[in-house]
C-alpha cells in the first residue's frame, strides 16, 4: 500500500470519528435561543413545553413524570417515597432528612397532586394538615404549625409563611379542577379562610401573633410573630404570580393582593445581586441579606426556589421584563461556575463556593429559569436537569419535590385552574 493511500485511509478514519462530534456541536451552536412569549399563560391559556422544544417526545416526557410520581409517592419506604398514607383517609409528606412533617412539604405535595389530577392523595394530605397542623386556638389560631412529628404532635405552633401561601394556591386550584365539596373539602372556602387570617390576624387586639403580610410595605414576613421574625422576609416566599390570582379570586382584600404582587416584584429587583442574580435566604424588606444562624445571608436551600418563582411569574403573567434579564443573569453565573459542578451555596456576590454539593433541587430550579431566559445556554440547563436522576436516600425530600414541580413546569403541565365562581 502506498504512503498516500495510508494517509487517505487515516484521514477518512479521523473524519468518521469527528463527524458525529462536529454535527452535535453544530446542532448545539445553531439551536435557536429560547423566546419567551410576550403574553403570559394566564391570558393565552398556552403553557410552554420546553422539554418538547428541546427535542423530547411526548411519550418520553409522560414516562418521566409517571416514574417520578411513582417513586416519590409509592416507591420504597426507606429510600424513595416521601408520601406516607395514614389510615383510610389521611397521609403526610415526610422530611426524610429531619424526620418531621412540614407545611412546606404538605403544601407542595398537595400542589403536585392537583396538577396531576390525583384527588385522593390531595384530600388525604389536606385532612392530615387540617387535623394535626392547624391551630384551633392560642397565639397562632387560624395558622398552621410549620412542623409536626409523624404522629401529628406539633413541634412548634408558629407558621412558616410559605406553607400558608402554597396551601391557599393548591386549594384554589383544587376548587377549579374538581369543584368544592363539604366541610374541609370546600376548597375555596378553606383558601379564603386562610387568606383572611393572613391579613386580619392583628384585627383582634388580643391576638398573640401578627399578620403574615406587612400592612405598610405589602411584603410577606418570615414568621408572623411579634418580635424579630416579622421584621424581615425570605425572597423565596415572594410569589407575585399567586397574589395576582388571589387579587382576582379572593372573597376580600383584592386590591391588597394586587398591590402585593407589584410590591414583591419591586422587592425582588432589590434583593437580586446586580451581577450574579443570586439572592440571600433571608433579607430585610429593602433586599439586604439578613444574617441569621450562618444561613440567612447566603444563597442556599431556601433561595434555590427564587429562580423558579421569578420565571414562572413571567411565564404566567409576563408583567416585568426584568424577569428575563434576571433569569439570564442567574443562569450566566452558574454557567461560569460549570454545568454539572457548580456549588449549591454562595455569598450572593458569588465570590466563593461554600458547599461541595451540587444538589438536584438547584439543578431543577435553574432549569425552570429557562422559561424566562433568552440565551442559548438555557438549553444546557434543561439538558442537565433531564439527565439528573431523581434523588434517593436520606435527603430526597426537598430536592425531590423541587424536581417534581420543575418537571411539571418544564413540560407545560403546571397550570392555573380557576374556581368556577
Amino acid at each position: 500500500m502506498s504512503v498516500s493511500m495510508k494517509h487517505l485511509i487515516a484521514l477518512s478514519t479521523v473524519c468518521a470519528l469527528l463527524l458525529p462530534l462536529l454535527s452535535a456541536a453544530f446542532a448545539q451552536g445553531t439551536r435557536p435561543a429560547p423566546v419567551p412569549p410576550s403574553q403570559g399563560a394566564f391570558f393565552t391559556g398556552q403553557y410552554r413545553n420546553m422539554l418538547k422544544e428541546w427535542g423530547l417526545s411526548e411519550a418520553e416526557i409522560e414516562a418521566r413524570i409517571q416514574q417520578t410520581w411513582d417513586q416519590l409517592f409509592y416507591g420504597n419506604d426507606n429510600t424513595e417515597r416521601v408520601y406516607y398514607p395514614v389510615g383510610d383517609d389521611m397521609a403526610y409528606i415526610l422530611d426524610t432528612g429531619n424526620n418531621d412533617v412540614r407545611t412546606e412539604g404538605m403544601s407542595y405535595g398537595m400542589m403536585i397532586a392537583v396538577q396531576l389530577d390525583r384527588k385522593e392523595e390531595f384530600d388525604r394530605l389536606w385532612k392530615w394538615a387540617k387535623t394535626y397542623m392547624y391551630n384551633e386556638s392560642g397565639a397562632y389560631a387560624g395558622y398552621f404549625a410549620w412542623h409536626c412529628r409523624p404522629d401529628g404532635t406539633k413541634i412548634d405552633q408558629n407558621p412558616a409563611s410559605d406553607g400558608e401561601e402554597w396551601f391557599v394556591m393548591a386549594l384554589f386550584f383544587a376548587a377549579g379542577r374538581w369543584g368544592n365539596g363539604e366541610g374541609i373539602f370546600n376548597y375555596q372556602a378553606e383558601a379564603n379562610a386562610i387568606l383572611h387570617t393572613m391579613l386580619h390576624k392583628e384585627d383582634d387586639p388580643r391576638t398573640g401573633s401578627t399578620n403574615m403580610f406587612n400592612r405598610e410595605n405589602k411584603l410577606v414576613v418570615f414568621v408572623p410573630s411579634f418580635g424579630r421574625e416579622s421584621t424581615f422576609t425570605d425572597p423565596s416566599y415572594h410569589l407575585p404570580h399567586y397574589y395576582e390570582l388571589w387579587a382576582r379570586w379572593a372573597d376580600e382584600d383584592n386590591d391588597f393582593w394586587a398591590e402585593a404582587a407589584t410590591a414583591s416584584r419591586a422587592f425582588l429587583r432589590k434583593a437580586a445581586h446586580p451581577e450574579t442574580g443570586l439572592m440571600a435566604n433571608y433579607t430585610t424588606f429593602e433586599g439586604e441579606p439578613y444574617a441569621l444562624s450562618n444561613y440567612g445571608e447566603y444563597f442556599y436551600a431556601d433561595a434555590w426556589r427564587v429562580g423558579m418563582n421569578v420565571a414562572v411569574d413571567y411565564a404566567w403573567f409576563a408583567a416585568d421584563p426584568w424577569q428575563i434579564e434576571q433569569s439570564n443573569r442567574l443562569q450566566a453565573f452558574f454557567y461560569k461556575q460549570g454545568i454539572g459542578r457548580y456549588s449549591d451555596k454562595y455569598p450572593i456576590d458569588g465570590s466563593e463556593a461554600l458547599s461541595p454539593w451540587h444538589s438536584e433541587g438547584l439543578v431543577a430550579t435553574n432549569a425552570v429559569a429557562s422559561l424566562a431566559a433568552t440565551e442559548p445556554i438555557a438549553w444546557e440547563f434543561i439538558e442537565e436537569f433531564w439527565n439528573t436522576p431523581l434523588p434517593t436516600g436520606q435527603w430526597r425530600y426537598y430536592s425531590g419535590l423541587l424536581y417534581m414541580m420543575s418537571l411539571l413546569h418544564l413540560s407545560g403541565q403546571f397550570r392555573i385552574y380557576a374556581p368556577a365562581d
